[in-house]
């Protein structure tokens, strides 16, 4: 018997939706009562209620969607499961959909058979999407003088706005669209770009990072003195992109760590040369080569010997203090000598 019922239910559910298409296409004409309520608008992920008033006189009445009945009387012929029936009485037939998505978008109709003529209600969803970033360029390696374009595509509704910053060093809006254009990039232009998507809903953000490229820059050598058995170090720097491999040169013949009682050691983009008991043959020419994949710097130093202070010299500064004031001395003694004598003539007179 619940078989016959429910096939009995659902066949007068579609003669009723069969009914309200044809009744509405003959009413349209005749001047049937139509009603067409404002636009709701709603956020994707929320929950939207649509209302439709009933009357005494009504005998049959459904929502629609795109001519697919969601609800007939308490019938539910919806199967989303987002669909639910919140109040269907003598006053109003409600329903409600949670968790609204694009798809959820269009008009829709609140069907009502009187015993008189029927009835419809329209109203339109408006469904508001979130921008959300779908197509970015990824993180990229170039060489320093080489064009570079990123692309930042996003989607949501009402449509994004896009725009690029540059938000390393300095910073600034780099553009107001969803490609940027960097012609003969520099290495002052590698770093993290922005690209922000937004609308009246909301926002969203992601970055690239540029690495640039380019070949060792050195910094000048500078010179150093040692004295015999001391220790001495000449430091080298460079600026590159890939860090740069270090190699050093006395003339013509490279240096090897450990050899002859020398330590090279690179660390980032610093080279150190130690020399831990210098002797006469470490004096000379040095030279520090920087070198990468792109190219390769050079630069000159120069270790000399620095003559450390003799005995000589260290007793030399106070015998001289001493002969001045030996000098000092002898000067007082002829003042002396001569006011006495000044005295003893004046007693005489």
């Amino acid at each position: 018997m619940m078989p016959v019922n429910r096939d009995f239910s659902r066949c007068a559910a579609l003669s009723l939706r069969i009914l309200f298409v044809l009744a509405g296409s003959v009413h349209s004409q005749q001047g049937s009562d139509s009603r067409v309520m404002d636009n709701i608008t709603v956020r994707q992920g929320e929950t939207v209620l649509l209302r439709c008033e009933q009357g005494g006189a009504m005998t049959h009445t459904a929502w629609l969607n795109r001519s697919s009945i969601l609800y007939a009387g308490n019938d539910k012929w919806s199967v989303d499961p987002r669909v639910s029936l919140v109040a269907l009485n003598q006053m109003e037939f409600t329903i409600k959909i949670e968790d609204v998505d694009m798809m959820d978008e269009g008009q829709y109709i609140c069907a009502v058979q009187t015993s008189s003529q029927p009835r419809t209600t329209s109203v339109h969803i408006l469904v508001q999407v979130p921008p959300k970033i779908i197509n970015l360029s990824r993180d990229i390696v170039v060489n320093e003088g080489s064009n570079v374009t990123l692309r930042c595509q996003a989607s949501g509704k009402p449509e994004p706005s896009i725009s690029w910053n540059y938000i390393s060093n300095s910073g600034g809006l780099a553009s107001e669209d969803e490609y940027l254009e960097i012609t003969s990039i520099s290495r002052q232009r590698a770093g993290t770009y922005e690209c922000t998507a937004v609308n009246d809903i909301g926002k969203d953000v992601q970055t690239v990072d540029i690495t640039v490229n380019y070949a060792p820059a050195v910094a000048e050598g500078r010179d150093v003195g040692v004295t015999l058995g001391q220790r001495g170090v000449l430091e080298c720097e460079a600026d590159a992109v890939p860090e740069a491999d270090f190699e050093w040169y006395k003339d013509d013949r490279r240096i090897f760590n450990g050899l002859d009682g020398m330590e090279i050691v690179s660390t980032g983009s610093q080279s150190k040369l130690t020399f831990f008991n210098a002797s006469e043959s470490d004096f000379g020419n040095y030279t520090c080569v920087a070198i990468n994949k792109l190219g390769n710097s050079n630069t000159s130093f120069l270790l000399y010997l620095e003559t450390a202070p003799t005995s000589s010299t260290l007793l030399q500064g106070p015998s001289a203090v001493q002969d001045g004031s030996g000098s000092a001395m002898a000067v007082h003694a002829h003042t002396c000598l001569f006011l006495i004598a000044f005295v003893s003539f004046l007693l005489h007179l």
